[in-house]
């Protein structure tokens, strides 16, 4: 069976002294692919440069990170949009609302994740966002462009199993890394009443590596343990967490 690695950051400059690797590995454990979701200008050239290197096995998204959004946001916004016409893109993002760190960019954080909304649903690719103590505030803007272009993930998901009911209704999926390993997870409940099929598996590399490695860099290899714990959580085997989540993923970001 193959497991995709729905979002990861492996461009970081966290993995230049081992990318192949890392590559590697992430390959001898079965992994098919891996989706890379940008972040701001800066990181567009490494991820393309390792999306070329490793054809149909990492594949590239264009977005805005909330947390790189600044003063000069519709000029970066307008920079990225114009690169939809040069490259082929999976995926719009990763985009959305982070509340975490500080507020003073929030109203723009707001507007630079509604233009990246209609940027999905104009070139009919999928929403990857990101929601760090903002999921009521993202799921409200998202709902007022709700239609049937309109799909996406909601990445690094931590909310409630109706949250979860919440974001399947409008058609998301919910992206689960590292955290449900965590041994204060909250996430077994959400994670025991979604449909497997709903379910996307996700590193979040180099970030929020799983147990029992919590604390390390995180790498595409290590879905295998968040394959392990959802299914777990599941009551299922393995194997068919792989590839129902595979399945999902393909389907998402319209791969064959």
């Amino acid at each position: 069976m193959a497991i995709i690695d729905t979002h990861a950051h492996i461009y970081s400059e966290k993995f230049e002294k081992d990318e192949a690797e890392m590559i590697s590995r992430a390959k001898k454990t079965g992994l098919e692919a891996v989706f890379l979701p940008n972040i701001d200008l800066k990181s567009v050239e490494g991820m393309m440069r390792l999306a070329k290197s490793y054809p149909n096995f990492c594949y590239p998204l264009m977005g805005l990170h909330p947390c790189s959004v600044k003063e000069d946001y519709p000029q970066v916004l307008q920079q990225m949009k114009a690169l939809f016409a040069k490259h082929k893109f999976y995926g719009v993002g990763e985009t959305g609302l982070d509340y975490h760190w500080e507020l003073t960019f929030k109203a723009e954080q707001q507007e630079a994740l509604r233009e990246q909304i209609q940027w999905a649903i104009e070139f009919q690719l999928p929403l990857i966002l990101h929601t760090r103590k903002s999921f009521d505030d993202t799921y409200n803007i998202v709902s007022e462009y709700k239609c049937d272009a309109l799909r996406g993930i909601f990445h690094c998901f931590d909310g409630s199993a109706t949250d979860a009911q919440k974001v399947i209704e409008m058609g998301f999926y919910i992206g689960i890394g590292g955290v449900v390993t965590f041994k204060n997870s909250n996430l077994n409940e959400t994670i025991a009443a979604t449909p497997l099929n709903k379910i996307l598996i996700e590193t979040d590399s180099p970030y929020l590596c799983p147990e029992p490695y919590r604390g390390k860099r995180n790498e595409p290899a290590n879905t295998k343990y968040v394959v392990k714990k959802i299914a777990e959580i599941k009551g299922v085997n393995i194997e068919e967490v792989e590839a129902t989540t595979t399945a999902a993923a393909k389907l998402i970001y319209g791969i064959v």
